[in-house]
């Protein structure tokens, strides 16, 4: 009764309401464009394809998980939040390449908005051209009705502008709603896959293809990978910090202690998102050249999402992208000239240039556990994957949608407590607030 009254004083500050219920109408939206069909696609031939084992099939099946089976029954929405995404990292890493978009992110509210003018061209362009791969991919086989210039002008531009719609509302999400809104667009798709694998698998029970002592432990498997997300996203490393004493007229500041709580997944979810938006680029060419060509059809098994290649380079691209994202967040020379400013310091530590470095040296130990237990994450049920030789891939075991849902409903939660807290309500969470572990 307690929990359901905390959770009830959400609709109490107007505020909070308005935006929680923002938030759902969009998702609402965007679940119905999800089921507006792109004329001239056979679209029972295409669930047999993504249902299917193949190179293809798991390429199709891969890019289906991110919006939410939009892909595998051919609707207007297919992209998703794809293309947007892959654009932000072109994007990140341009503007650490070249000067004049450093500098142009530098100058404030007028750079960031013309850098995200830029990211939406760009976004277009990438749209357009997995547009293009796609209906390649699905005239080789055999799925388009009418094939032709004309089929193919309407296949890209209805992807196009429905990925570029898709765009806008994450971006009225994150303007007006809660939450980031390209990870409740990704959090939305996968969510709604829930219901179809849960099904499928007791399906799959019932009628024999799987035995019961396998499906039982899928959902074990499902509960214990949440559970530990849950219990690692909360953890965080402290670091005390000591303010000194200042006086200021008749007045006396200062001289009380803090912490800068330094979280074990300093990245969150950002690193498994770039790296599965770059991998969509070298899996859709070997996709395409193993349908063309009979003797690189040995990359298909290697490349597959359980394949040993995919998974290799998957694991390098996270720990990489998490070390890049953590240097973007947190800046060590700047977060102790900070510190400085205010009158603090580390115990045992020197303002300055000691604390930045001391900041370097814990977050690249605390980010290099973090890499590699996202990398770990989304590659043990991979493993498990392959090694129990499932019939069809159970897109809510997989390490990346567990990942991204429970740390876009954690970051989603911690907002919402936030403006609880403000408006001196306890919180809807049981301890009235979030904790990390090792807080009392």
């Amino acid at each position: 009764m307690v929990l359901l009254k905390n959770f009830l004083n959400i609709f109490r500050i107007p505020d909070l309401r308005k935006k929680l219920f923002f938030t759902l109408a969009i998702l609402v939206v965007y679940r119905l464009g999800n089921h507006i069909p792109i004329i001239g696609i056979d679209i029972a031939k295409l669930k047999d394809l993504v249902a299917q084992k193949s190179m293809l099939g798991g390429f199709f099946a891969y890019m289906d998980m991110f919006s939410g089976g939009s892909l595998s029954q051919g609707m207007l929405f297919a992209l998703g939040i794809s293309p947007y995404i892959t654009a932000s990292i072109m994007m990140q890493m341009l503007t650490l390449s070249f000067p004049m978009l450093e500098q142009l992110s530098k100058e404030g509210e007028f750079g960031r908005k013309m850098i995200n003018q830029y990211t939406r061209y760009l976004a277009l362009a990438v749209s357009i051209m997995q547009s293009l791969g796609i209906v390649a991919l699905l005239e080789r086989s055999s799925l388009v009705l009418n094939p032709g210039w004309g089929t193919r002008f309407i296949f890209v531009m209805s992807l196009s502008v429905g990925s570029m719609f898709v765009m806008w509302l994450g971006e009225q999400i994150s303007l007006f709603g809660l939450g980031n809104g390209s990870s409740m667009i990704i959090f939305a798709g996968i969510v709604s896959r829930m219901p179809d694998d849960i099904f499928r698998v007791i399906g799959a029970m019932q009628q024999g293809y799987i035995d019961p002592l396998v499906g039982i432990l899928i959902f074990a498997l499902i509960i214990g990978i949440t559970a530990s997300v849950v219990f690692l996203e909360r953890g965080q490393r402290k670091i005390p910090v000591q303010y000194t004493r200042r006086i200021v007229g008749q007045r006396m500041y200062g001289g009380q202690s803090s912490y800068i709580p330094f979280k074990i997944n300093t990245a969150g979810v950002m690193p498994v998102i770039f790296s599965n938006a770059v991998l969509n680029i070298p899996v859709f060419i070997v996709a395409f050249l193993a349908s063309r060509f009979e003797s690189l059809r040995w990359l298909s098994a290697a490349a597959a999402q359980t394949g040993v290649l995919y998974n290799v380079i998957n694991f390098v691209l996270i720990v990489m992208f998490s070390f890049v994202y953590t240097a973007i967040v947190y800046n060590p020379e700047e977060l102790a000239d900070n510190i400085k400013k205010s009158g603090g310091f580390i115990p045992g530590i020197r303002p300055g240039k000691n604390t930045a470095q001391f900041f370097n040296y814990l977050l690249t130990r605390i980010g290099l556990v973090g890499a590699v237990y996202l990398a770990a994450l989304v590659l043990v049920p991979n493993i498990i994957h392959a090694l129990l030789k499932l019939p069809f891939y159970v897109s809510v075991m997989s390490g990346t949608a567990l990942l991204i849902m429970v740390g876009v409903a954690l970051e989603l939660a911690a907002q919402m407590e936030s403006y609880l807290i403000e408006h001196h309500y306890e919180g809807f969470l049981t301890a009235g607030r979030l904790k990390g572990r090792g807080q009392r």
